[in-house]
């Protein structure tokens, strides 16, 4: 099989290049060709054994999606986007990359498949961000998309033009509504976000993380791990079993900030916990307080989607993945 990884110079993208690296049989099919882009260039994954093409593209760009299907794909992972809080500062730039970006690939896929009979899956990063506003406190699976941000707005169009043009036959379509994802490593990013991570990365390492917004604060999260699997295991999915409705909400854990800092706190003690200082941020609390809470993602359980069951398992991930088992601050003199 040929993998197209469209983001994959990102977290995610990265990862699952790396995933694939070390085991490439999904669903029983062997992924033997790999092909990477972004806007920065994206790093060959260290061992894979198949061919691997790293390419430089903006899907926003004329020409660059044509580009990046030319080798006809079996699979095409859309994982690039700008996120929440670039994509909230900056208007035009969100709707060229998340929305314009997305239709300048689907339409290159119609273009090209009406022409070779090429039909690829393709696999559509979403966001639970597609729901805002005066929502139930567990929002279940057939609930209306809400957008209240740009982002929001953004992937729920897309969500909507992935099901039509799946709808047409044009191509087979799975969109995963992906939780945040938490401890993600490396440096912070503009998400609005990007706090859920920072009040544990940082403080494992030693270092001071600001926290915007109160303690009761509740949010749906997973591990870079979980993200990982869902991607792996959209790819091995049965069209048939997914029916009309492409959009999935990928299932996670329903957590307040106070709950997370316990769970550090029980991992690694009060020394680390210590380094979280709150700095209230009205802009930050107000994007997040229109986020969704919990949800009751029966259609991707059924499915076989699956995640951690409590946040420690989220935290200890992070330790294995990127600590090298080991908590720095802890260990140190």
């Amino acid at each position: 099989m040929h993998f197209l990884i469209i983001g994959a110079a990102g977290m995610i993208g990265r990862k699952f290049a790396e995933s694939l690296a070390s085991d490439a049989i999904l669903g029983g099919n062997t992924v033997d060709r790999l092909t990477l882009a972004d806007v920065v260039s994206p790093q060959e994954p260290a061992g894979f054994r198949g061919d691997v093409s790293c390419l430089t593209a903006d899907l926003s760009s004329p020409g660059a999606a044509e580009q990046l299907i030319s080798g006809r794909p079996d699979v095409i992972y859309h994982l690039a986007a700008i996120v929440s809080g670039e994509a909230e500062a900056d208007f035009e730039k969100g709707y060229r990359i998340n929305l314009d970006g997305t239709r300048n690939l689907f339409e290159a896929i119609r273009k090209a498949g009406g022409e070779e009979g090429w039909k690829p899956r393709v696999v559509y990063a979403s966001s639970n961000a597609v729901y805002g506003g005066d929502f139930p406190d567990v929002i279940p699976d057939d609930y209306i998309l809400t957008p209240q941000t740009s982002y929001g707005t953004q992937k729920a169009i897309g969500e909507l033009l992935l099901a039509d043009y799946t709808r047409r036959g044009i191509f087979q379509g799975i969109g995963l509504r992906l939780p945040t994802i938490c401890v993600r490593p490396g440096k912070p990013n503009r998400a609005a976000s990007g706090f859920f991570s920072g009040i544990i990365r940082e403080p494992l390492v030693g270092l001071d993380a600001v926290l915007p917004v109160p303690d009761t604060v509740r949010h749906w999260m997973t591990s870079p791990r979980s993200a990982i699997g869902f991607l792996r295991h959209a790819a091995t999915l049965d069209p048939a079993q997914v029916g009309d409705r492409p959009n999935l909400t990928m299932p996670a854990l329903s957590v307040t900030v106070g709950e997370q800092i316990e769970a550090l706190r029980r991992i690694a003690g009060d020394r680390v916990v210590a380094h979280i200082r709150r700095e209230p941020d009205p802009l930050i609390a107000r994007i997040v307080n229109g986020w969704a809470r919990a949800f009751d993602p029966q259609r991707a359980l059924s499915l076989g989607f699956t995640t951690e069951t409590r946040f420690e398992g989220i935290i200890l991930a992070h330790i294995e993945d990127e600590l090298g088992g080991r908590i720095p601050e802890r260990h140190a003199a």
